[in-house]
């Protein structure tokens, strides 16, 4: 079985075909999806449609790319939201040095504020890292965060790696690796642990290599995975069961409570 473990299911590109596309993916063996939201008005729709899937588990968090009309009172929220059923995380949270992204001195306010948060409930935490790696590290150790969870789309140094990884995270690989230009993501991925990753899609962006300009789905982890096998020179089988292994062991809530 293959776990998704970073796919926005609940977003409106998916309300058409989302009953259809869950039976697909669980033809071909993606059998678990974590999905993190992104703003306060998109909790609400998660939390309902999470009672319809049990291979969902859910992660609440503010976006760093969509703050620009968030509150800080929305943060005070997030601990109560976090309790409600099949969370197994805070996020998706971080910082994003993208050149229209809000002020960073209002991203970093609310990612260490939702890192107090996280730390307070004992759950890791989902981070969104744009280009701004070196203080996402600074971030976590200011706040003493010792919880871990997941690099979402890492594309950084082997050095970073290691630091991330030192902090109990394991990193987040996907649709980039499929990209013969991806050089440096290539050699950092053959160098890595098999306890230092897992797979993602990041549906409803971030496409394949030769899926450009198409929707991005979950039925892409067999892909992404066949991929960083032929990097590694490693079996896919492997793969699959030490990703899924590596996820369950940095969000040890997965499994609590029904299925």
């Amino acid at each position: 079985m293959y776990i998704d473990s970073h796919c926005h299911f609940d977003f409106d590109v998916f309300d058409d075909q989302r009953d259809a596309l869950m039976s697909r993916c669980l033809a071909s063996g993606v059998g678990g999806f974590l999905v993190p939201a992104t703003t306060h008005s998109s909790w609400s729709k998660l939390a309902s449609l999470i009672v319809n899937y049990p291979e969902w588990r859910a992660a609440y968090g503010l976006h760093p790319y969509f703050l620009r009309n968030a509150e800080l009172a929305q943060v005070d929220l997030l601990g109560e939201q976090c309790e409600s059923s099949r969370v197994v995380a805070v996020g998706e949270i971080g910082l994003d040095c993208w050149p229209d992204a809000v002020d960073m001195a209002v991203q970093i306010d609310f990612f260490s504020r939702q890192l107090s948060v996280a730390k307070s409930l004992q759950l890791p935490v989902i981070v969104h890292s744009r280009k701004s790696y070196d203080l996402v590290l600074k971030c976590l150790r200011n706040v003493k965060f010792q919880e871990g969870g997941v690099i979402h789309a890492f594309n950084g140094s082997l050095e970073q790696a290691k630091r991330f990884l030192d902090l109990g995270f394991v990193l987040g690989i996907g649709g980039t690796i499929t990209y013969p230009r991806a050089k440096k993501a290539h050699r950092v991925l053959a160098a890595l642990d098999s306890r230092a990753f897992v797979l993602e899609t990041d549906s409803p962006d971030m496409p394949l290599n030769g899926f450009q300009g198409e929707i991005n789905t979950p039925l892409s982890i067999p892909l992404i995975a066949q991929c960083v096998a032929t990097i590694r020179a490693e079996n896919v089988e492997l793969i699959a069961m030490q990703t899924c292994d590596n996820l369950l062991r940095v969000l040890p809530k997965w499994n609590e409570g029904s299925l």
